[in-house]
């Protein structure tokens, strides 16, 4: 018998008409939309399917990516794929809160359209992110610390692959030396603000302010999450978590490292595009690697799955 992970990416894999044939078939999706809605006063469908600017702008990529991936994963469950522990990279940590249940899910788009507005608003000019490529992450980290100003890892993604993060000159800086040092590659990444370091601190506590005022319910399935790598066994762990996850690393690698020695076998990753799959082949080939973003997706898994 297999043991599941359902994983959701976080934004970048936005586009138009994402979730759009799940409205469409499944009643269940089209609630989740409608939830959205009332919860953020948007018009989320409209926001994700119909062509627009704001789809790109962090405010509204977030409460448009979760709003997609929980809709994709109530059609999942609906149709009979259950999962044995969930997590997110990023963003995608609120869909795998409402995964396992520790979230009402009107909450969640409360929270995320909040958290969207408080990353936005954080450091709107003056920052940076920037791929490595082909470096080890201790090569990294040592550069970081040993630069000028505040740069730092901002996600663990696979072997090979990772983020750094922070103020402009510094992250330029960075990359020039981690270029010097071997780095097969460097890539600026097209983000509107540094995210996941301390730059992005005060934004954390700002929503923590909101998150107080959020029920968090007993755990129905495990989660492991972004800040620790480890899963979350307390409730009462849950907020904090969320609240340093703005400025701290996103530990990805580590996450799906953790899954994998607690026997997890077969990665489903729910939501647009197939970023974390490519992740999970990188970081160990022998697991089953999944994606679900469009309605034929569910159908071929659940040939295999079920």
């Amino acid at each position: 018998m297999s043991k599941i992970a359902f994983v959701f990416p976080g934004q970048g894999a936005q586009y138009t008409g994402m979730a759009h044939d799940f409205y469409e078939r499944f009643p269940v999706s089209r609630e989740v939309f409608e939830k959205a809605s009332r919860a953020s006063g948007l018009d989320v469908a409209a926001l994700c399917f119909e062509e627009n600017e704001n789809l790109n702008i962090t405010e509204y990529t977030q409460i448009a990516m979760l709003t997609a991936e929980i809709a994709i994963l109530r059609a999942v469950e609906e149709s009979g794929i259950h999962s044995q522990v969930n997590a997110g990279l990023s963003l995608g940590e609120y869909a795998a809160l409402a995964a396992s249940g520790v979230m009402k899910e009107e909450d969640a788009f409360a929270i995320v359209r909040k958290r969207g507005i408080l990353m936005q608003e954080a450091y709107p000019t003056g920052g940076a992110m920037s791929a490595v490529l082909g470096t080890d992450a201790q090569v990294i980290e040592k550069i970081c610390e040993e630069t000028d100003g505040i740069v730092s890892v901002a996600n663990y993604n696979c072997p090979g692959q990772i983020v750094i993060t922070g103020e402009e000159k510094a992250v330029a800086e960075a990359s020039e030396a981690l270029k010097a040092a071997g780095a097969r590659r460097v890539i600026p990444l097209n983000v509107s603000g540094p995210f996941h370091c301390e730059l992005l601190r005060e934004a954390g506590e700002k929503l923590g302010e909101d998150l107080a005022e959020v029920e968090i319910q007993p755990f129905t399935i495990p989660y492991v999450t972004n800040v620790t790598a480890q899963y979350v066994t307390e409730p009462e762990q849950v907020k904090e978590l969320l609240v340093k996850q703005v400025s701290s690393s996103v530990r990805w690698q580590q996450c799906v490292e953790q899954m994998i020695r607690d026997g997890v076998d077969t990665f489903i990753e729910i939501g647009p595009g197939r970023t974390l799959t490519g992740f999970l082949k990188k970081i160990d080939r022998n697991v089953k690697a999944f994606h679900i973003e469009k309605t034929e997706d569910l159908d071929a898994v659940r040939k295999e799955c079920l």
